[in-house]
C-alpha cells in the first residue's frame, strides 16, 4: 500500500494581499457604516495560520465615538480570496455564509459569533468581506494536526477529550434541529447555483462535480478522484428524511472551546441543506484523515477520538434520530478532501512552497484512506 505523505511543516501562504493599507481602508469604509462623527480607527493584528485553508481571516480592532462616548470593538474581518490568489472554491458567496450565521444565531443557542457588517462590493479590500466579533477561545490546530500530540486536546484527559466530543455533537445536532430548513435555507440550496438534481444530496453532488472540474485547469486530473467521483452518481443514496441545514465543514477545527465547551462554530463556506449524514460522516471522517496520516508515520495518533459508532450514539441520544449507513458519506467526503487538496497544492505550487508533481494523486495526503473505502465497495 502507497503511504501518505506527512503533511508540510510550514504554514500555508493563502493570499498576496499587502497587510499594510487595510486598517486605514477598514477605517474608512466602517466610517459609512457607524453614526456621523464616529472617526473610527482601526488596529490590523496577525491572523492565524494554524488552521483554514481557504478565507482570510483578520483580526481587528476599532475604536470610535458614538453618542459622545468613546467604544471599542474587537473583530475578525472574514475576507474572500482573490482569483489570483487560486481560491479552495470557485465562488466565496460571502453574503450567504453572513445570512447563515445571523439565521443560526436568531433561531438556536449554537454559539455563533455575532455578525456586525457585510462589505459585498470587493471595492474596499479587493474581495468581499464581512464583521463578526472576535470570540476567545482555543481551537484543536490542523498544522500539525492535533493528533500528533504536544497540544492542549491531545493532552487532555480521556474524559475531556469525550466532553468535547460530546458537547461538539450537541451543536450539530442543534444545528439540524431548525425546522423547515429548506425553505429557511434556500439560499444554500446549490439548485440556487445552477447545479441539478431531484434530491438536495443529488444537487450536493453536482456541486461537487463542478468544483472537482473548477480544479482540473490548474493541477491536471487526479485519478483516484475521478473513480470516486464515479462510484458517488453511480450509488447515490435515496432521499431519507427531511433536509436539514447542514453546516459543511462541521469538523472540530472549525470550533473555539473554552474549557471543552465550544464557544464558536466557524467557517460556513461549506453550509448547505442536505442529509444530516453529511455532517456526522465529515466530522468523522476529518479526524480519520488526521489519523491516517499519523499510521503512516508510525505516531500513536488518538484512535480512540470521534469514533464513528460512538459520534452516531451520542447523535441519536440527543435527537432520537437514527441515521443512516455512512459509508457513501465518507467516501463523499473524501473526495471533497481531495478536491481541496488539489487547490491548496496548486496554491502552493503558485507560491513556491512545493514543486509541481507529475500525478495530482500525490497531494492527497488521505489517498490510502480513499483507496480502502473504494475497495470496500469494489470501487
Amino acid at each position: 500500500m502507497t503511504q501518505a505523505p506527512p503533511p508540510p511543516d510550514t504554514r500555508l501562504q493563502r493570499s498576496s494581499r499587502d497587510a499594510r493599507p487595510l486598517a486605514d481602508r477598514l477605517a474608512s469604509w466602517l466610517a459609512t457604516q457607524l453614526p456621523v462623527g464616529a472617526h473610527p480607527a482601526v488596529v490590523v493584528h496577525a491572523g492565524t495560520d494554524a488552521n483554514g485553508m481557504s478565507s482570510e481571516t483578520l483580526p481587528l480592532d476599532a475604536t470610535w465615538t458614538e453618542g459622545g462616548e468613546q467604544r471599542v470593538g474587537r473583530y475578525v474581518a472574514r475576507v474572500a480570496p482573490a482569483a489570483e490568489d487560486f481560491p479552495v472554491f470557485p465562488d466565496y458567496a460571502l453574503g450567504d455564509q453572513y445570512d447563515a450565521m445571523r439565521l443560526v444565531a436568531e433561531l438556536t443557542d449554537v454559539p455563533v459569533p455575532a455578525v456586525r457588517w457585510l462589505e459585498p462590493t470587493g471595492e474596499v479590500l479587493g474581495t468581499p468581506f464581512f464583521l463578526m466579533d472576535r470570540v476567545e477561545g482555543v481551537v484543536p490546530q490542523d498544522v500539525l494536526p492535533y493528533n500528533f500530540g504536544d497540544n492542549w486536546l491531545h493532552d487532555a484527559s480521556p474524559e475531556e477529550q469525550r466532553d468535547l466530543q460530546d458537547r461538539t455533537v450537541g451543536v450539530v445536532a442543534r444545528l439540524h434541529s431548525i425546522p423547515e430548513a429548506i425553505a429557511t435555507f434556500a439560499f444554500l440550496d446549490p439548485a440556487r447555483h445552477g447545479h441539478a438534481g431531484e434530491t438536495p444530496l443529488a444537487r450536493n453532488l453536482a456541486r461537487t462535480r463542478a468544483w472537482y472540474e473548477f480544479a482540473v485547469p490548474d493541477i491536471g486530473r487526479s485519478s483516484v478522484t475521478e473513480r470516486g467521483l464515479a462510484w458517488l452518481e453511480a450509488h447515490l443514496p435515496p432521499q431519507q428524511g427531511d433536509p436539514v441545514l447542514c453546516w459543511g465543514d462541521a469538523r472540530i477545527g472549525n470550533v473555539l472551546y473554552r474549557d471543552f465547551a465550544p464557544v464558536a462554530v466557524l467557517d460556513w463556506e461549506m453550509a448547505t441543506v442536505g442529509p444530516r449524514e453529511l455532517d456526522l460522516s465529515w466530522m468523522v471522517f476529518a479526524h480519520r484523515v488526521f489519523e491516517s496520516i499519523t499510521g503512516a508515520l508510525e505516531l500513536p495518533g488518538m484512535p480512540h477520538f470521534l469514533r464513528e459508532e460512538e459520534v452516531v450514539a451520542t447523535y441519536r441520544q440527543v435527537t432520537g434520530v437514527e441515521v443512516g449507513d455512512l459509508h457513501w458519506y465518507h467516501v463523499y467526503n473524501a473526495v471533497q478532501w481531495c478536491i481541496v487538496f488539489l487547490r491548496t497544492g496548486a496554491r502552493q505550487i503558485h507560491f513556491g512552497e512545493i514543486e509541481r508533481p507529475e500525478d495530482p494523486d500525490a497531494l492527497m495526503h488521505h489517498k490510502p484512506l480513499l483507496d480502502s473505502l473504494l475497495a470496500e465497495v469494489g470501487a
